[in-house]
């Protein structure tokens, strides 16, 4: 069985949970608030075990837990860093998916708490009236969770050449003649590129397009990674090694040099890019945990829709259902005032 951990308040023994409001780690028993660093002081032994955990090698498949207050095995899937207990709703982190290869470097702290995100999500939501009733209901607002999920976040220093073909046209008349001209020439651009931050979502599973469907995060949001900014929050790992994901991040870079380089070619009557060339000199992979509120909901026919909330900008991507009851009453409508206009029509000629 793996270890947990829950980091305690101080004063009165009570788990912690990060208030992303308040950017300080509170405890809702005594109310109290507290620094990072002083989370990370007062729980030595937690700080030990997390270090120690650090130095092992885990299993990667479904694992059970030990709640460290009440005792409650707790289980997770492969993909899951931290959470809480089902029994006692401890905040807990599972420190095994989080140590050696699998720490992350960096983290954006969740700055939207729960009550905004719920007000945000009533905001997106207001006014559309084809949804269905039960997905705006309170039930299901309830359900919206806080996650961090895993994503790589690239710098790289490159160099980009593209090669064009373009034409100037010049026209003009000599008496009742027109004359066309056209020049070709062979075009050639190069330059130095740095690249900052290229996020990619770092789950092969059916989330990567709402993952970064809320994209992007700022960089100054970005912090070195501590294990209590997890406390009160699920949290995924990744199943993305930086290898799986190098093709895709490369073509991204390629597609962001010739958008550059092509808007340096001005001038001319046609430009057709002809070969491009993009070499990576250096690059830096950080494994990252951004922050979003998410919502899932599944209708009558078993599909599954996906809101989620970039939780550090309030971005929304958003897969709304339809309710077929209310689409019914809409073509309903729609064909009664059809036959009332005909028969009005109708009553005219004839």
């Amino acid at each position: 069985m793996e270890q947990t951990l829950a980091y305690q308040c101080p004063n009165c023994g009570a788990g912690l949970e990060f208030d992303a409001e308040k950017q300080c780690f509170s405890c809702a028993f005594c109310l109290s608030e507290f620094t990072r660093d002083e989370v990370l002081a007062a729980n030595t032994a937690e700080a030990e075990r997390e270090a120690q955990a650090e130095r092992q090698a885990y299993n990667e498949q479904m694992r059970e837990y030990s709640c460290p207050n009440c005792g409650a095995e707790i289980l997770a899937d492969e993909h899951t860093a931290a959470g809480s207990c089902c029994y006692c709703h401890n905040p807990v982190v599972l420190v095994g998916r989080l140590s050696g290869e699998m720490k992350p470097q960096r983290i954006v702290p969740f700055r939207y708490d729960r009550d905004e995100a719920k007000r945000l999500f009533r905001k997106f939501v207001r006014g559309k009236w084809f949804v269905p009733s039960d997905f705006r209901s309170e039930a299901q607002i309830r359900n919206l969770t806080g996650i961090y999920y895993p994503f790589w976040v690239t710098d790289a220093d490159a160099a980009g050449e593209m090669d064009a073909d373009a034409t100037r046209v010049r026209t003009w008349r000599s008496g009742r003649t027109e004359y066309t001209e056209t020049s070709n020439y062979r075009i050639h651009r190069s330059g130095n590129l740095h690249f900052e931050d290229i996020t990619t979502a770092a789950l092969s599973d059916a989330d990567k397009r709402m993952l970064e469907g809320v994209l992007p995060y700022p960089s100054e949001a970005l912090q070195a990674f501590s294990m209590p900014y997890l406390s009160g929050y699920v949290a995924k790992k990744r199943n993305l090694e930086r290898e799986q994901l190098s093709g895709e991040v490369r073509d991204r870079m390629q597609q962001y040099t010739n958008q550059l380089l092509r808007g340096t070619v001005t001038g001319y009557t046609t430009v057709s890019p002809a070969q491009s060339r993009l070499t990576i000199r250096k690059s830096r992979w950080e494994y990252s945990l951004l922050p979003i509120w998410m919502l899932t909901y599944r209708d009558r026919r078993g599909k599954s829709y996906t809101y989620a909330m970039n939780g550090y900008t309030g971005k929304v991507y958003g897969e709304l259902p339809v309710s077929p009851w209310k689409l019914g009453i809409l073509f309903g409508a729609v064909a009664v005032a059809v036959t009332g206009l005909l028969t009005l029509v109708g009553g005219l000629f004839f």
